[in-house]
């Protein structure tokens, strides 16, 4: 309702407490052009002073009711105000308005409701009564912030104000005076005229009211006559004014006055008091006085007033306040008319001492120090340092004593000392003659010394107030010349004159009686004293004696140590207690004199043990040695903390402190002299000045950073405060008001004092800390119940302690002292939860601070509610801190606790985050909250986000955004119009976007949507992206780093989740805009230039360095993203791509190659990852790249030399990224200088891994025997610090090492480095090591990768031999397989083959013999042989397997297994004579082997049901494309299907490409164990029995059977699958059908062509050999030799027709030649070596033995 109404108002009337913020300084407008804007635009308002507010008035009424603008209820509601107050209606409805933006505590909607209730309506009158009370006197504070200010040359706005002052000044006073009439004349209100709400309790607060405005009134005519002159008509005008209103004790209303205002009637006394002595000018008085001018005075041109003012002021004479006048105007008689001293003034000077005038001064002077504005108390004292001086100077010091010498003389040094505390007096008095004014007291002072001590000392502690004042009162004190002692009778040790006036020693004379060899005082004989007064009564002898009192002070110390048990001991406390605060002053002034004082300060601990220790101490005096030691601590703690410690004077522990349960309890402790003076003493008489002192003593020593034995020996004291004060202080007897506060802010600033510690401070042993006693303390005992119930004291109770203080701007008041102590609870709890070592349990602080108590008194809504607190910004601001951790930790929803109250609260944070004068700090801390809200705290962030649902079409929601939502604030904040303005600055914009951020991260989608399609949004966002930031420096706006970082962060998450088609059209241009603006470039150039900054600065650090973090990390996040979406991202130029990985290889070297720093490596370790996610993605861009290879091997160097943990993940990083540019860029074109230095850190490294590796491992072992189960390593084992990780150091330089040996083909680098570093010995043994206890999976791979590598070319194969290859591999790897007893299979995994795995590991090991064995031949033949034999059941089960398991992992080691029978087939004489079974059992197995992969070739659905069944599931894993498939949408189901089943057929192509290896390899074995052809064909005389028969004499096609033998028919059925897989391929692509060549690349077929043909081939060759071998054996029937004849000549002759029909179609070269898909290629055969034309060779072959056979 008046929501919009508001923000128009809110510019158009400033409230005067608005103005009154923004005058301090305490708002956004801080600039002092800003300052001058706000007084120009209402100085009238300040000029009228209270007049601004006019009484009601029917035109006003009219208007208002012809105002549209205003709601009628409003109008109404204004009209009832105007009422109540007596005010102009027009400004009560403005009035309601400002109270409504500011004061208000409820929700728009819910002010209707107020409105039309009575009872509530009533409420809210008497609360805008309290506004407008609090509007007045802001007004008037205005005028007296200027008044104190205009000529003050430090403050900032000093020209400002002084402008503004001249402008007033003209009729500022008869004003305010005619205001002030107005005040004290009026009528107290009644409900008669102002309505029935005026009730006795409202006319009181408004006559309290009306005396605030009096004394505010006051002080600012007073503080404008200390500027201006007053014309002696004013003054006789003011007199006149005073006395009718009896210096404010004749109150019209004065029935009213009740005890609570006495403190303000008071005060209206002085200040009226003062306004006259200062109108009489005394200060230029006494210069005429002196220049003998006293005609220039305006009094001396004023006779008649002179007279008036001489009968008005003999009526006076009833009132203490009437002193100070009557002595002023003595003064101004005596001097400007001398001849006419009538008893008229005597009287009146009578008069003026008759009321106590310099007891009144110095109650006076107290009276207004205490409270209220300090400029008007030291403006005070200057007037009446002037009186004093001239009254001094004027009359005799016995003239002015009426009763006694003693008292009135003290009253005068009391009043003395008061005027002298003003600052700037103290160096005024110095400067003058010594015996002019003042400085006559303090030569009578100085008469009087040592017989008094006091009064000089007090004196002179007055005078001290800077270093310069210091010195002088030092000298001054040390160079004495006169020593008065009383005596009762006359000493015999004396001669004296006839008349008694002078006497003389005769003998010399200790003054002190204290024992030989202590300080002392010496008077020689022959001194002279004078006798001041003599006679009866006794003598004051003054001797003329020359000594320094600084000896004098130490000899009253020691006679005070002698006396302390005697009865004399008050008497000399009372003259030790001025010196000990003599000395607390001047140390605290000026530290360098405590050298020359340490004989009284090392006294002090002695005094501390012995007064504390008596029955009755003197606490004053205890008090003033504490405070003396604090001052000593400050500098020194070490050693005031070890003499302090043995006084017997602190709480300390008997027992030594062990256990932190031990330090709660308090066993063993006492609580020292000063815990039994707390209880025994100051608790019972309610004064606690030991205490103050105590508190401030201990934080002064922990604030003084002890080491950590001290500070345990500070934990008794500490426990004492935390136990036995915090929890009860509050509810001690007090004397004196403000003292339980002060008490209660000292406590919480030790403990603050112990949180902030910096944890180096503190040792982190078991046994407790302070910090963690503290913390412990706080959250667990009632200690943090009463800190709890200090944040609880509420908004409210602030604003009534801070009214009834006289005046707000006081430092000191009590509001101040409980706003302080506030503050540090906030800030001591924040600190402990942030510091409580984390638990399961819920500390008693949480609890206290978190559960909901009846009645909404829960913490969390006394702590959102200070955020209606305006005095101080930092109150609410840090409640909002501490919210903002409660919701981070605590597991409770604020938005509940905060009830019903949360709207409205809502609606107060929004106002203060809106108000454009509101402190910057606060609306920072805002933001801050919501953005933690945004994650944690959901109910919360709904309720600011304040979103409301539009009806749209059915189904889809559309939101707007509602008039309290929070995103309107953030919104403007970030528009670029703004920035720069001052009410958005950096630091603002960058809250605002970090809460913006917060909504994307929690993916908020709601407010996203909103935010999305609000208009401009994008282009003002990223705005920041597009400035130019200064070069970095340590200049560098930290904030403005963060702000560029968040803008990047919301663009990458818009565009990772939103799909590209759906990206806002302002974003996309945005982005193209950014792309044109040549911005990747420069961002990159820029974060490249912050990473060398931070490398250059890292011996200093760097003091942004999180920020910078934050923006590298953001950056890092772009450009990952713009990998896969460069479309969208406008980032598809190459040459810009190369430049951006340039700068990101730049920033990686700049970092990691300077001497290590911590901060050097976390961004080090950030662009490595980049670099190596760019290296990875953007291959045809490195590739075209400058030398990559020489900085990365640069900063591999540089990495590997820094040895630290933290190096661990950056040394994988560079090692993946020097793998990937040698895969990219090869050793660009042959530049090898690189290599030999690289070779060397490589195997350096991999050496020191693998060594470290075994050691590992060994103890792991140890430590694991027992738990270990056999298969807990199938994945990795995380226990212990296990080294092993796919992306460990160590696997990737090993597979760095092999890339490297790749590339060196000839082996020359590599052989040198290995005979330099001992690499191949420690690798083979952490292998070995590895295989037997079945560890470190990963680097096991990665070093037999190695070894294959090497084992390519002979002197590598020799070097792996020879380092003892078969010993590591033979017998240990029996421990990473287990053969199961039946045979079965399920010991072969069906994992994929992709994954690594133990099994992956066998085979490994497989191609490594086989790959050595073919490369090193008959040196290795024994080695094989002793690997077959030790292996042999894993082989002969593994060839087995094919028939039950077809997984691509079984079939691959199956196929291995051949490779490597392949080889050692070769050797088959070898093998007969040392393993003749295992040779028979492998040919058994090979044989049956072939029948089975011929039959699962044959039957392609039997193997297609096969794969089926076996996986449990459709698709077997492995061969799956590998890359990432878009989302399915429900309309891409239909095509989902024919994805799988082109899947499945994939799958299926697979595993038959790897059955038809096996089968080649399996035939190319069997080759090897059958008679060669030629020679069976041609040699008669060949030995048979040398080979076995193979396959038995049957032509049935094979079986899927173990129990039907391997025969003929299962050679000439392998060779028909062979045909029929070739013709298959042959065809041209079928349309339905997905056939082999749709689905396989034309490298792929061509590869399976050249196999299927080496696979004819063999067999071709195997059938014809064993075929021959029958035939010739005699053991054989004719009748079977016949069959096989018949059977062979028509098999073959159908099957030569085949082929030849199929050659003469076209058909690949001679197969063995091709290339085999295995990883080696075999030896081609034997036989078909012949040329290409004509027919095929093995054909021919074939054709000869038919010929053969059909003889």
């Amino acid at each position: 309702m008046a929501g919009t109404k508001m923000a128009e108002s809110e510019m158009s009337v400033r409230s005067c407490r608005e103005l009154w913020t923004i005058l301090l300084g305490r708002s956004a407008l801080r600039e002092p052009a800003q300052i001058e804007a706000e007084l120009d635009r209402h100085w009238d308002r300040l000029h009228q002073g209270l007049n601004y507010y006019k009484p009601p008035s029917s035109s006003s009424a009219g208007k208002v009711k012809d105002n549209k603008d205003v709601a009628q209820p409003l109008k109404d509601f204004g009209l009832r105000i105007s009422k109540l107050l007596g005010l102009d209606e027009q400004q009560s409805v403005q009035l309601l308005q400002c109270y409504l933006q500011e004061d208000y505590r409820g929700t728009r909607d819910s002010l209707k409701v107020v409105l039309k209730d009575e009872r509530q309506s009533q409420a809210l009158l008497l609360k805008v009564a309290d506004y407008y009370y609090d509007e007045r006197m802001c007004l008037l504070r205005c005028v007296l912030l200027l008044l104190t200010y205009f000529q003050d040359e430090r403050h900032p706005y000093r020209a400002e104000y002084s402008n503004c002052v001249n402008k007033l000044e003209k009729d500022l006073v008869s004003n305010y005076q005619s205001q002030f009439e107005k005040l004290f004349k009026s009528e107290a209100p009644t409900w008669e005229t102002h309505g029935n709400l005026m009730t006795e309790r409202q006319v009181s607060l408004w006559f309290l009211q009306c005396l605030r405005e009096q004394s505010l009134l006051l002080e600012i005519i007073f503080l404008y006559y200390a500027y201006f002159e007053m014309s002696p008509a004013d003054l006789l005008g003011f007199t006149k004014m005073f006395k009718e209103q009896g210096f404010g004790l004749r109150q019209t209303n004065r029935h009213l006055v009740n005890k609570s205002m006495d403190s303000l009637v008071d005060r209206i006394g002085y200040l009226s008091s003062l306004i006259l002595v200062e109108g009489m000018d005394i200060d230029f008085l006494h210069k005429c006085a002196l220049e003998d001018c006293t005609e220039q005075h305006q009094f001396s041109s004023a006779p008649e007033v002179i007279k008036e003012m001489d009968q008005l002021l003999q009526t006076f004479g009833d009132i203490p306040h009437h002193g100070p006048v009557l002595l002023a105007w003595v003064l101004l008689r005596h001097t400007l008319r001398p001849d006419e001293t009538s008893p008229v003034i005597r009287r009146i000077g009578n008069t003026a001492l008759q009321l106590g005038v310099f007891k009144y001064i110095s109650t006076m002077l107290k009276g207004l120090g205490v409270s209220g504005n300090n400029c008007t108390a030291s403006t005070a004292k200057m007037c009446i340092y002037g009186l004093l001086s001239f009254v001094i100077t004027s009359f005799e010091e016995e003239s002015l004593q009426t009763d006694g010498v003693a008292t009135q003389c003290s009253h005068l040094i009391d009043a003395a000392c008061e005027v002298l505390s003003a600052p700037s007096l103290a160096e005024v008095f110095w400067e003058m003659k010594p015996n002019m004014g003042l400085g006559m007291i303090l030569d009578s002072a100085v008469g009087m010394f040592p017989h008094k001590i006091g009064p000089l000392l007090q004196l002179l502690t007055a005078l001290l107030s800077n270093k310069s004042t210091v010195k002088k009162v030092y000298n001054f004190l040390d160079k004495m010349s006169f020593y008065t002692q009383v005596y009762k009778h006359k000493p015999n040790d004396i001669v004296s004159k006839d008349d008694e006036t002078l006497w003389r020693r005769q003998t010399p004379k200790l003054l002190y009686p204290l024992g030989s060899g202590q300080t002392n005082l010496w008077m020689p004989q022959g001194v002279l004293g004078q006798v001041m007064i003599g006679g009866e009564q006794g003598y004051v002898v003054r001797w003329d004696y020359s000594y320094s009192s600084w000896t004098l002070f130490t000899c009253e110390v020691e006679m005070l140590l002698h006396v302390v048990s005697t009865a004399d001991v008050l008497s000399h406390c009372a003259r030790v207690k001025p010196i000990l605060d003599l000395v607390h002053k001047i140390i605290s002034t000026d530290w360098t004199i405590s050298d020359c004082l340490l004989p009284l300060t090392s006294r002090i601990y002695m005094l501390l043990q012995r007064l504390t220790s008596v029955i009755n101490p003197p606490v004053d005096v205890i008090a003033s040695c504490v405070n003396c030691l604090s001052v000593l601590a400050a500098r020194m703690p070490g050693k005031v903390w070890s003499s302090l410690h043995h006084t017997g004077f602190l709480p300390f522990a008997s027992n030594p402190l062990t256990s932190m349960a031990q330090c709660v309890s308090a066993e063993g402790m006492k609580a020292g002299n000063y815990g039994n003076l707390l209880v025994q003493i100051e608790q019972p008489r309610g004064e606690y000045a030991v205490t103050i002192a105590f508190l401030r003593l201990i934080t002064t020593l922990v604030k003084g950073q002890l080491g950590s034995t001290q500070n345990k020996g500070l934990i008794p004291c500490v426990l004492l405060v935390l136990k036995e004060m915090l929890p009860t202080y509050h509810k001690w007897r007090y004397n004196t008001y403000g003292v339980r506060e002060r008490i209660g802010c000292l406590i919480l600033e030790l403990i603050h004092a112990i949180l902030n510690l910096s944890p180096e401070g503190e040792d982190q042993g078991s046994t407790p800390t302070l910090q963690s006693l503290c913390i412990y303390s706080l959250a667990n005992t009632e200690a943090g119940q009463a800190v709890v119930n200090i944040m609880g004291v509420g908004v409210d109770t602030i604003d009534v302690v801070l009214a009834a203080q006289p005046s707000s701007c006081g430092s000191e008041g009590p509001g101040q002292i409980l706003i302080q102590t506030v503050k540090l609870a906030f800030s001591v709890t924040n600190n402990v939860i942030r510091l409580k070592p984390p638990s399961d349990v819920v500390s008693p602080l949480e609890q206290a601070l978190t559960q909901h108590g009846g009645h909404g008194s829960n913490l969390i809504v006394v702590l959102a509610k200070y955020i209606y607190h305006k005095h101080d910004p930092a109150l609410p601001r840090l409640a909002i801190q501490l919210l903002k951790r409660l919701a981070t930790v605590a597991p409770m929803s604020v938005y509940a606790c905060l009830g019903s109250d949360a709207a409205a609260i809502r609606d107060a944070f929004l106002t203060r985050l809106q108000s454009k004068t509101e402190d910057m700090r606060i609306k920072v801390m805002i933001l801050e909250f919501l953005t933690v809200a945004v994650e944690t705290q959901p109910g919360l962030i709904e309720l600011f986000l304040n979103l409301e649902v539009k009806d749209g079409k059915e189904g889809s929601k559309e939101f707007l955004l509602g008039e309290w939502s929070c995103l309107h604030v953030v919104l403007d904040l970030i528009d670029s119009k703004q920035q720069g303005k001052y009410w958005c600055p950096p630091l603002l914009h960058r809250a605002a976007l970090a809460f913006l951020l917060a909504l994307w991260q929690d993916r908020r989608d709601s407010a996203i949507s909103v935010l999305r399609k609000k208009e401009r949004f994008w282009e003002n966002l990223t705005t920041p992206l597009f400035g130019t930031l200064t070069p970095p420096s340590d200049t560098t706006e930290p904030c403005v780093l963060e702000t560029c970082a968040f803008v990047m962060k919301i663009i990458g998450l818009e565009i990772y989740y939103a799909v590209s088609g759906s990206l806002e059209q302002s974003l996309k241009d945005g982005l193209q805009k950014f792309s044109n603006a040549r911005r990747y470039e420069y961002w990159s150039q820029y974060v490249k230039s912050l990473v060398c900054h931070v490398a250059e600065m890292e011996e200093e650090g760097i003091c942004y360095f999180p920020e910078t973090q934050m923006l590298i990390s953001a950056w890092r996040m772009l450009l990952i993203l713009s990998t896969s979406h460069s479309d969208v991202m406008q980032l598809t130029e190459d040459s810009t791509k190369l430049k951006l990985f340039m700068d990101v290889l730049d920033g990686t070297k700049a970092a990691l190659t300077t001497p290590m720093s911590v901060p050097c490596l976390r961004l080090g370790s950030m662009m490595a990852t980049l670099l190596l996610i760019l290296l990875k993605q953007w291959k045809s861009v490195v590739a075209t790249a400058p030398d990559i290879l020489s900085p990365l091997s640069l900063i591999l160097e540089s990495v590997l030399q820094a040895d630290q943990q933290m190096m661990e993940r950056t040394k994988a990083k560079i090692f993946s990224a020097l793998i990937s540019v040698l895969q990219i860029q090869g050793l660009n074109g042959g530049d090898i200088s690189q290599l030999p230095q690289l070779l060397l850190s490589v195997c350096e490294t991999v050496k020191d891994e693998a060594l470290a590796l075994i050691d590992n491992t060994r103890l792991m072992s140890q430590a694991g025997e027992t738990v270990e189960d056999e298969d807990s390593m199938e994945t990795d084992s995380p226990r212990g610090q296990q080294k092993d990780q796919r992306d460990g150091v160590c696997v990737l330089a090993l597979h760095l090492a092999k890339e490297l040996c790749r590339t060196d083909e000839d082996g020359e680098h590599w052989v040198s480095v290995m005979r330099r570093v001992p690499v191949l010995p420690s690798v083979l043994s952490a292998v070995e090591l590895s295989l037997r206890s079945k560890h470190n999976l990963y680097f096991t791979e990665a070093a037999l990768h190695l070894l294959l590598t090497l084992a390519r070319t002979p002197q590598g194969a020799a070097a792996v031999a020879g380092a003892g290859v078969i010993q590591t591999i033979c017998l240990p790897l029996l421990s990473v397989y287990e053969v199961s007893s039946n045979g079965a299979s399920q010991s072969f995994s069906r994992k994929s083959q992709d994954s690594a795995c133990w099994p992956g590991v066998y085979r490994l090991c497989m191609s490594l013999m086989e790959s050595l064995l073919k490369t090193l031949r008959y040196n290795f033949v024994n080695e094989a042989l002793d690997f077959v034999g030790v292996h042999q059941e894993r082989i002969l089960q593994c060839l087995n397997a094919v028939r039950t398991v077809q997984s691509l992992a079984c079939l691959d080691e199956a196929d291995h297994t051949v490779g490597f029978l392949l080889q050692l087939s070769s050797f088959c004489k070898e093998w007969q004579f040392h393993l003749p079974k295992l040779l028979r059992d492998v040919q058994v197995n090979l044989c049956y082997l072939c029948q089975t992969c011929t039959y699962l070739l044959h039957s392609k659905k039997m193997l297609h049901h096969y794969l089926q069944a076996k996986n449990g599931e459709s698709l077997p894993p492995g061969h799956l494309p590998r890359t990432q498939r878009p989302p399915q949408t429900p309309s891409k189901e239909a095509a989902g299907g024919g994805e799988r089943e082109e899947a499945e057929q994939k799958a299926l192509l697979a595993v038959q490409c790897s059955l038809l290896k096996i089968l080649s390899k399996t035939l190319a074995t069997l080759q090897h164990f059958t008679p060669d052809c030629c020679q069976i064909l041609l040699d008669q005389s060949m030995d048979l029995a040398e080979y076995r028969t193979l396959f038995v004499l049957s032509f049935t096609t094979p079986a899927f059977d173990p129990d039907v033998a391997p025969s003929f028919g299962t050679l000439l059925a392998t060779i028909n699958v062979a045909l029929s897989m070739l013709s298959e391929m042959e065809k041209k692509k079928e349309p339905v059908s997905l056939s082999i060549v749709s689905l396989a690349s034309s490298e792929e077929i061509q590869a399976l062509k050249s196999l299927l043909m080496f696979t004819m081939e063999n067999c071709f060759y195997v059938l014809i050999s064993q075929a021959v071998r029958c035939l010739k054996d005699p053991s054989i029937l004719p009748r079977d030799k016949q069959r096989l004849k018949q059977e062979l000549s028509s098999e073959l002759s159908t099957l030569l027709s085949s082929l030849s029909r199929h050659f003469r179609r076209g058909s690949p070269s001679s197969p063995a030649s091709g290339i085999l898909p295995s990883t080696q290629s075999k030896p081609p055969t034997p036989g078909s070596k012949a040329s290409q034309e004509g027919q095929e060779p093995f054909i021919q072959l074939v054709q000869a033995f038919v010929r053969l056979v059909q003889r």
